[in-house]
């Protein structure tokens, strides 16, 4: 969620809270001011409240950004990028608060939307995450397939891919993904380690230890970033 917040510019004017001067940490202020005021859809820029959303999560305030998400959802045109858009974000929010059921629920509404469109491969990948903790594995590998044939350059499910089949004994399929998820951009500390684990199991073990010397270095590497980040 990288998505800077925008300050709130909503019609009409006679509204008693000016959205420009509402903290992004309580705009819930503002979405009850919309519902006590019975505001029309169209008088509302719905991308705007999702941003509030995002700013929600970005300071891990996800009760508040579900309810966000989940008025932008109400008053975006039925159908519409912007409300499946909505669905999948509060999907992700439930998720952090592992609320699982409320996360396949957005989720699988985000997919009624329309499940072929630009953030289809999404919701499809998330899904499969949080069916997976909801203990429905199957389900959660048939999606985290679908994921990557909605969108086969969608590095993250390639690695959600790998993951689940790797939890399944599929090591040899687990190695693919996880190398798919790499060359797509995915370099990171859990992939490597994912795939370092993969090879052990299939025997590979001068190949796992290799890769697990990468991921160590890699997450060697974020850390002193993070250290670095704190210091200035």
């Amino acid at each position: 969620f990288d998505e800077e917040y925008e300050e709130f510019t909503l019609d009409p004017p006679e509204l008693k809270v000016d959205p420009a001067k509402v903290d992004p940490v309580d705009t819930r202020v503002l979405t009850d001011e919309l519902d006590r005021r019975n505001i029309a859809s169209d008088q509302v820029d719905v991308d705007e409240l999702i941003d509030v959303g995002l700013s929600y999560m970005k300071i891990n305030r996800f009760e508040e950004a579900t309810g966000s998400f989940e008025r932008a959802a109400r008053f975006a045109e039925d159908g519409s990028v912007a409300a499946q858009e909505a669905w999948v974000n509060k999907g992700a929010a439930h998720a952090e608060l592992e609320e699982w059921d409320e996360a396949i629920g957005s989720y699988r509404e985000a997919l009624r939307i329309d499940d072929d469109s630009e953030h289809a491969a999404s919701a499809e990948t998330n899904l499969a995450y949080a069916l997976w903790n909801a203990g429905e594995t199957e389900s959660a590998l048939r999606h985290a397939e679908r994921a990557v044939e909605i969108d086969p350059r969608f590095a993250q499910a390639w690695y959600n891919r790998g993951f689940f089949l790797r939890e399944r004994g599929l090591n040899d399929e687990a190695v693919n993904a996880f190398d798919n998820a790499i060359r797509l951009g995915m370099q990171t500390a859990d992939v490597l380690q994912e795939k370092a684990e993969a090879l052990e199991e299939l025997g590979e073990d001068e190949q796992a230890e290799e890769v697990a010397a990468r991921a160590e270095e890699l997450q060697q590497e974020r850390e002193q970033e993070l250290l670095d980040q704190r210091d200035q």
